[in-house]
């Protein structure tokens, strides 16, 4: 009875570890691996078994800004089953990885995070650090900038917003024709199952004197919203680039 009243207060309690079949991941495809559940001294309930995909934005917190944990989603593996003690499981999983998972690029981390729920018990959690690659509809918006309208990508950073939790920010210099108009630009994805729509901060270069009064007044600025069809991107890089060339334009 004593052993039993110390697992469930999380003393000599599971440990778990999670395996992927492959840490280099990609939005929209499927993840798979298994849980490894090894019992501690004593026989143990387990509720079930929670897969928690991870990141990390910065927030403003009293003028200072920290890294605040993401929920990107959720999983469950498993539930309402007893591991002996010193007893081995091992469980199967598989899920689809949601296509708004942030890619790894710049200080964004993402990562699995594993917890066994267990009837008053201290949380035991693994975590597994995974590199994610850009969709592929982002893929090609960035190599259209990148490699068709010359900009370079600066900076990524994931920062919490209060309408959409957290967004990740790509900063680019301008290259090219758009070298003597913009200061940088700043890009936004938001992807949907069918295509992907992008906020563009473009910052115009001040000219003149009009400029720098407007760049004072923090005016020197535009939001532009533009969107890709699922059948855009498939058209491929340059004509998402035309596009995109287009959009800019208009503002620089």
């Amino acid at each position: 009875m004593l052993k039993k009243w110390l697992a469930s207060a999380g003393i000599g309690s599971a440990e778990v570890d999670t395996q992927l079949d492959n840490d280099n991941l990609v939005p929209g495809e499927v993840v798979s691996g298994k849980v490894v559940i090894k019992g501690g001294n004593a026989e143990q309930q387990i509720d079930r078994i929670n897969l928690f995909l991870m990141t990390e934005a910065l927030r403003e917190v009293n003028d200072n800004k920290v890294r605040q944990k993401v929920t990107l989603g959720s999983f469950t593996v498993g539930s309402g089953f007893t591991i002996g003690k010193g007893e081995k499981k091992e469980l199967d999983f598989s899920f689809t990885l949601p296509i708004h998972t942030p890619p790894t690029l710049g200080r964004t981390k993402v990562w699995v995070q594993t917890g066994l729920d267990v009837p008053n018990a201290v949380d035991p959690k693994d975590r597994d650090f995974v590199r994610v690659e850009p969709h592929r509809s982002m893929n090609t918006v960035l190599d259209a900038l990148t490699n068709q309208l010359g900009f370079q990508l600066r900076k990524v950073e994931m920062e919490y917003s209060k309408r959409y939790n957290y967004v990740q920010e790509f900063e680019f210099l301008p290259g090219r024709e758009f070298r003597r108009d913009l200061d940088e630009l700043e890009a936004m994805f938001f992807m949907r199952e069918n295509g992907v729509e992008i906020v563009l901060q473009v910052d115009r270069r001040a000219n003149g004197l009009g400029g720098l009064f407007a760049e004072a007044l923090e005016m020197d600025e535009s939001f532009v919203r533009v969107s890709f069809t699922n059948e855009e991107i498939s058209q491929g890089t340059h004509a998402v680039a035309d596009k995109l060339h287009r959009t800019i334009k208009q503002f620089s």
